[in-house]
């Protein structure tokens, strides 16, 4: 498409070489691509579930990135990862993208496999800038003179090592932009300094229009205007202390980036100019741009926090398809607030999640007692920490992927110090189409190497219930109680619930099949089967999952084969296996686990690829005793 026929033609998506062709189009034409991309995310995400207002409200600064930088020569990172929808959309994945989140589809996040656009994998907060800043330098050793540009936003500037690369970035001279997308949002809404901070600059209208006023004129000015205008920025102290009395200075200057904004994310003509402004300056630039989470669905902009990341839902109404009234998460806050009624001590703390960890019920009861740190979680464990030393029982609620970023919290602030804090890790095993970087696949090996850890693995409500009681009442140190994704939909006999484990014995049977969690559903269905077939099981239930009850293994050893099924990337099973043998066992040993890590998919899906579905359960069981 030339140049004149950009200006005349009413173009959609499908008419354009993308994303090359964004920089030949008008700004109304680019309005109108900017609501067709809201109709496909919208249209998309009702029915695959994922992260929605987010992506709405990234809309216009992504078409204006892509217009004014040149991917994939030109490095564009986001942060999180959860608002490159658009992103994908513009680069060649349109045809593709009604396949997002499912299996072999389009990922969720940014994928280097997927596409040579996506710069770097990313699905957990704060990471953008430091990935940025090692681009930039390795682009200048190749001697190459293109733009890196970090998109962090959506609360994870709260984040600690948005921090660190910040001070890194701002020591050298790079073709190193960060653009803050500022939404006012993370999951639920941004608490603490910050967001007051960033409020404050976007009350500064004096600033902005002062700064911009100086640079157009001399800009404008024949020979020297830009060589003037650089180095009125780049000597900041005299351009605030002349024309600002140094009132209106920010973070960001002081830690060496030049810093450009608040602009309207939703005004591509602002955008326009503000990039390439930032282009301007071969020094770190730091572009700050408001947006709307939401933008442009009703029912997103409403309610962002519910449409951040959702499952299938109604256009129409926005009602989700599944009501998250009925979840582990949902079961799990209620029974918090219920029980801190009981003690003033019991405190809940959440990095970003309340909503998504179910915490919104003890907000609404005990307020004094709740803290949202932000998306922090190094901070909210240590935090933790803090209030348990003065004899308070915080409750650290989080996504078991998200946890991972703590581990030298949990053993140097909490293990080493003796305190007692308890860890209600949502979304433990497999959560399935958010893919590698969100399966909960590595907190009991992480857990279960921190001295005075003690782990729960509730296999359906009424368990989560008696663990949260154990965990805060009765246990020391650290105590992790870990939960699924979803809803208990078990069908196991429940008449003899225990805080350790369950037997299950048939004497006649030579053959033990262990488990905790929501999998050991799954083995108590596949035992039915094998039955009929005449192949005779055993039955153990784990729920305090670690350490191990030493009677467990005792009672284990008459078993002549063992076959161990773990919703983990081992762990328990390798530390049952040892077990075994050294309390002399000579017969038949098997575990069946995670290997690597999970790509997207339905969590049935994923879990019958490991080996942990019913149907599965019942194939291994099989093939093992006719090979006999």
């Amino acid at each position: 498409m030339n140049s004149e026929d950009s200006k005349n033609k009413r173009i959609q998506l499908k008419d354009l070489s993308l994303p090359e062709d964004l920089k030949n189009l008008e700004i109304q034409q680019c309005k109108t691509l900017c609501r067709e991309v809201r109709n496909i995310l919208v249209s998309t995400v009702s029915k695959t579930g994922g992260h929605l207002a987010s992506n709405l409200g990234a809309v216009e600064l992504t078409l204006a990135l892509h217009r004014n930088f040149s991917s994939p020569d030109d490095k564009i990172i986001w942060d999180v990862g959860h608002q490159s929808y658009t992103h994908k959309i513009l680069t060649g994945r349109m045809d593709k993208f009604s396949t997002l989140r499912q299996e072999n589809g389009i990922a969720g996040f940014p994928k280097p496999e997927e596409s040579k656009h996506d710069t770097f994998i990313s699905g957990h907060s704060s990471t953008s800038i430091s990935i940025a800043c090692g681009i930039a330098e390795a682009m200048k050793l190749q001697g190459k003179d293109n733009y890196t540009v970090a998109v962090i936003g959506d609360g994870a500037m709260t984040g600690g090592m948005a921090y660190e690369g910040l001070n890194n970035a701002g020591k050298s001279n790079k073709n190193l932009i960060v653009i803050l997308n500022d939404n006012q949002m993370s999951i639920s809404k941004n608490v603490g300094s910050l967001a007051k901070y960033l409020t404050s600059l976007r009350g500064k209208e004096k600033y902005l229009h002062t700064k911009r006023a100086v640079e157009k004129t001399l800009i404008n000015i024949p020979v020297v205007g830009m060589p003037v205008a650089r180095g009125i920025k780049n000597s900041k102290d005299v351009f605030r202390d002349r024309l600002l009395n140094n009132t209106q200075c920010t973070m960001f200057e002081d830690m060496g980036f030049i810093y450009l904004g608040p602009v309207d994310g939703h005004d591509i003509s602002a955008l326009d100019e503000v990039l390439r402004t930032a282009k301007s300056y071969k020094s770190p630039v730091l572009v700050h741009v408001s947006t709307v989470k939401g933008k442009g669905y009703l029912p997103a902009e409403k309610n962002p926090g519910e449409f951040h990341g959702i499952s299938r839902f109604d256009i129409v109404t926005g009602n989700p398809e599944v009501s998250l009234e009925n979840s582990y998460s949902t079961v799990f806050g209620k029974e918090l607030a219920e029980l801190a009624g009981k003690d003033e001590r019991i405190c809940a703390i959440t990095a970003a999640m309340k909503y998504g960890t179910g915490l919104q019920y003890f907000c609404e009861k005990y307020r004094e007692r709740f803290f949202d740190v932000g998306i922090a979680e190094e901070h909210a464990v240590t935090f933790s920490a803090g209030l348990a030393s003065m004899g308070f029982i915080p409750v650290f609620a989080v996504y078991s992927t998200f946890l991972q970023r703590a581990y030298d919290q949990l053993m140097h602030d909490v293990s080493i110090s003796g305190v007692h804090v308890v860890l209600g890790i949502d979304r433990a095993g497999i959560v399935g189409e958010d893919g590698e970087t969100h399966q909960g696949m590595f907190d009991v090996p992480m857990l279960i190497s921190i001295p005075n850890t003690v782990i729960y693995s509730p296999s359906c409500y009424e368990e989560l219930r008696m663990c949260l009681n154990q965990a805060i009442f009765k246990e020391k140190y650290i105590t992790a109680i870990r939960y699924p994704r979803g809803c208990d939909k078990t069908v196991f006999d429940k008449s003899n619930l225990s805080l350790s484990y369950t037997f299950t014995e048939n004497d006649n049977s030579d053959i033990l099949l262990v488990s905790y969690g929501r999998i050991y559903d799954e083995i108590y269905k596949a035992q039915s089967i094998l039955n009929g077939d005449g192949i005779s099981c055993s039955l153990l239930k784990l729920t305090k999952i670690f350490p191990l009850d030493n009677e467990i293994i005792k009672k284990s050893l008459r078993y002549k084969r063992i076959i161990f099924f773990e919703e983990s990337y081992g762990g328990i099973s390798v530390l049952f296996g040892d077990n075994l043998l050294e309390n002399g066992y000579k017969g038949s040993y098997e575990k069946v686990t995670a290997e690597g890590f999970v790509k997207q998919a339905s969590i049935k899906s994923c879990l019958d690829k490991i080996g942990l579905t019913c149907e599965k359960i019942v194939e291994i069981v099989r093939k093992r005793s006719f090979s006999e």
